[in-house]
């Protein structure tokens, strides 16, 4: 397969950022992906034991399809956090300091008053943690080949950004990523991707990424023309390497003592 884009998204639910290339370590996290998250009123989460916790508990498109008419960005070397809201930057604001997520606090109570249970506090990632939606899948990958089956089944365009994934590949079959659970994908520089399962699709495909629109029944329509609601899949990084637009992925053997989880 070939890498067509990559992409991370720095804050759960916000827009993504994308890269030419980037550096994945091993058994570690996509690079700069889910660093924060903004709990929706008191999470429980607890930066110094951190606990996965359900995604309901912090602002995300699937409850809040609001967030997709802003566009973000992070800043690696200052630590600030950009978010242009109608084309114009509405908060600069720095995640290191007390006083800036403050300021993040005020815009998301100016922006979505009605939707939030409590204060929306910017919560941040220790080193070891991040905040995906799955408890070990930390490298997603979408195939474009699927989403244009999709499309021709639906009879209408559907943005692969509406799934949210890390990497946008291409030269697959449509949905024969189903089949590669359990197998090794080798790519350049070492790199080596275990392929640990399906992702589960939600709510959160039904926005349009763009607009901000529930406009479509991504899950229904799944499970309508194809018998189950997934889309994409979920990978762990086994042995470090560098990854860029252009670059391929091809199978692997994998390694006896690596399983499925």
């Amino acid at each position: 397969m070939r890498i067509e884009k990559l992409y991370r998204y720095p804050v759960k639910g916000l827009s993504p950022e994308r890269l030419a290339r980037t550096d994945l370590p091993a058994g570690g996290y996509f690079p700069g992906d889910r660093l924060f998250a903004i709990e929706n009123g008191p999470s429980g989460f607890d930066p110094a034991e951190p606990v996965h916790q359900p995604k309901i508990k912090y602002l995300m498109l699937m409850r809040n399809e609001s967030l997709a008419r802003l566009r973000s960005r992070y800043d690696d070397a200052s630590g600030d956090l950009v978010i242009e809201q109608g084309g114009r930057e509405a908060l600069r604001a720095a995640t290191g300091s007390e006083s800036g997520r403050g300021e993040i606090t005020r815009f998301f109570e100016g922006f979505m008053p009605d939707e939030l249970r409590g204060a929306p506090k910017l919560l941040t990632a220790p080193p070891t943690y991040r905040f995906t939606d799955s408890r070990s899948g930390f490298v997603s990958i979408i195939n474009l080949a699927s989403v244009a089956d999709l499309e021709a089944r639906l009879g209408r365009p559907v943005d692969p950004l509406r799934f949210r994934g890390n990497l946008m590949v291409s030269d697959l079959a449509a949905w024969a990523e189903n089949d590669l659970v359990g197998r090794d994908l080798a790519g350049p520089d070492g790199l080596r991707l275990h392929v640990i399962k399906r992702i589960e699709r939600c709510a959160a495909t039904n926005v349009d990424p763009a607009t901000g629109t529930r406009d479509m029944q991504i899950p229904k329509a799944l499970m309508q023309h194809y018998g189950h609601v997934d889309c994409g899949i979920y990978c762990r990084i086994v042995a470090g390497g560098s990854l860029g637009e252009g670059d391929r992925l091809s199978l692997a053997e994998a390694p006896a003592e690596l399983g499925v989880s």
